[in-house]
């Protein structure tokens, strides 16, 4: 028996759920909030709450290590000539400024959502989606072919859904409760008469995934997942190495050959001595006092901790960190000191390929959401040029100036066009890139029309060039 579109909603909306609990876990491990793990009952038991909320977080410097060099700067057709209708709505959007963050939540969460649509009356809008309020099917065998997508979002005392399907598009709501209840046709926020129902325009799923993918036919995974355990390790070492710090800092006296001191029970009411009890030695420690009355006491020293164990096991961990995730060693423990230039560009070769190959992963859904808008827009003939294209993305190598500069020089030397040239300098856009080019018509132009001087600033006035001459004869005495 079929599906139905209720049943299909009901069904994905428990998808959600489910795949939310593991994503919160992740979102908090970025954010610091870690729990106090690989810690002995004993311990926590004499520790209480004291390192609640305390976290050396190296899960923010790992994921933000890759997502800075994911850059996407513009879409190329077929001919391998920039998109500028692409690039037009990817800007009236506010996708050059929000694609970083839906790609750096992508890394954290192992994946994240752009929609595009076309209201009524309204340019086509594209908007980027948190993993815990969409997701998508796909055709069973068909990886890349969506069947259907949701996104849920709530407002109010009210929660809301979409289910989009190749031919309809279903829209639903509920009252917002722990129970939840029956999902009905979408009243709220539609214009009087609209049905809550409408077909789909486009054809296609309008919800496109955007995976961080690590494996084949695997699923999407966090760049945080090998990185757990490990932060876990670090945060119990440094609770070990500052409880260590606190009680044997500092070398410990002890007094030997001497009873402990006790002080005399007194009754209240009749004043006498009913028995003893123990002295309480934090008094001794805080008044710094001592005395020894016994003949043969003595005094011991205990030498202080050595906390550098904790201090080489958290180190040593941080590196397996590095190595794992492929993050430069530089980025961890900021060790620049009389390094070749050549050393460290072998040291971050591992991000650059990981760079790379998220560049290929995103690429592709990016150009799926592009040529979407292109449909939108009604210009077929584009989306289907703009699927055989493909993005254009900054260069993840980060060099100094210098190094470009010599880089550029030397591909230059061997015939590589100027335009190719410019789209390798970091933060130059393609709209920096037309302004260049025209400029440098201009240029050409003026020396072609023989106004050379033009390059150069503007020619003085005609009155004062004969102020200049030098072959004019001196004036003789009278």
């Amino acid at each position: 028996m079929a599906e139905t579109p209720l049943q299909m909603t009901e069904r994905l909306y428990a998808k959600l759920r489910r795949r939310s609990q593991k994503i919160r876990k992740w979102s908090d491990y970025f954010e610091g909030k870690h729990p106090l793990l690989f810690a002995s009952p004993e311990f926590s038991t004499q520790t209480g709450d004291l390192f609640d909320g305390f976290s050396d977080n190296w899960c923010r410097t790992i994921t933000h290590a890759t997502a800075e060099r994911l850059r996407p700067l513009a879409f190329r057709l077929e001919d391998g000539s920039i998109d500028k209708a692409a690039e037009r709505a990817w800007k009236r959007s506010g996708c050059h400024v929000e694609v970083n963050l839906a790609l750096l939540e992508a890394l954290i969460a192992g994946r994240s959502f752009a929609l595009v649509w076309k209201p009524d009356g309204v340019g086509t809008e594209i908007t980027f989606e948190k993993p815990t309020t969409a997701v998508v099917e796909y055709v069973p065998g068909r990886r890349r072919l969506r069947a259907a997508g949701l996104k849920v979002w709530t407002d109010h005392d009210l929660e809301f859904a979409t289910l989009f399907t190749p031919l309809m598009v279903y829209r639903w709501q509920r009252l917002r409760s722990g129970s939840g209840g029956r999902w009905t046709g979408r009243t709220a926020g539609l214009s009087r008469g609209e049905p809550s129902h409408i077909p789909n325009r486009l054809g296609v799923v309008p919800l496109v995934e955007l995976p961080n993918l690590t494996r084949l036919g695997a699923s999407p995974v966090s760049e945080l997942a090998p990185v757990i355990p490990l932060q876990n390790a670090i945060n119990a070492l440094w609770a070990h190495a500052m409880t260590a710090s606190d009680e044997r800092a500092l070398p410990a006296r002890v007094v030997l050959g001497m009873d402990r001191p006790v002080r005399e029970i007194i009754d209240p009411e009749t004043g006498e001595v009913v028995g003893e009890e123990d002295e309480p030695l934090a008094k001794f420690r805080s008044d710094r006092l001592l005395w020894l009355e016994r003949q043969g006491a003595s005094i011991a020293e205990f030498s202080a901790a050595d906390l550098r164990g904790f201090l080489d096991l958290i180190t040593q961990a941080v590196e397996h960190i590095a190595a794992q995730t492929r993050t430069p060693a530089i980025y961890l423990n900021k060790k620049l000191i009389n390094i070749p230039e050549s050393a460290v560009s072998a040291d971050e070769s591992g991000l650059v390929a990981k760079a790379y190959e998220r560049q290929d992963h995103f690429g592709a859904g990016l150009q799926e959401v592009m040529r979407l808008e292109a449909l939108a827009a009604g210009e077929t003939k584009r989306a289907e040029s703009l699927s055989l294209g493909s993005v254009v993305w900054r260069d993840p190598h980060f060099r100094t100036e210098v190094q470009f500069a010599d880089s550029l020089v030397k591909l230059k030397s061997i015939g590589v066009p100027d335009e190719a040239l410019w789209e390798r300098i970091p933060g130059v856009t393609h709209d920096v890139i037309e302004r260049w080019k025209r400029m440098r018509d201009d240029q050409a132009g003026a020396i072609l029309g023989g106004n050379v001087a033009a390059l150069y600033g503007p020619k003085p006035p005609e009155d004062d060039q004969g102020d200049d001459q030098t072959d004019a004869e001196p004036p003789t005495a009278a």
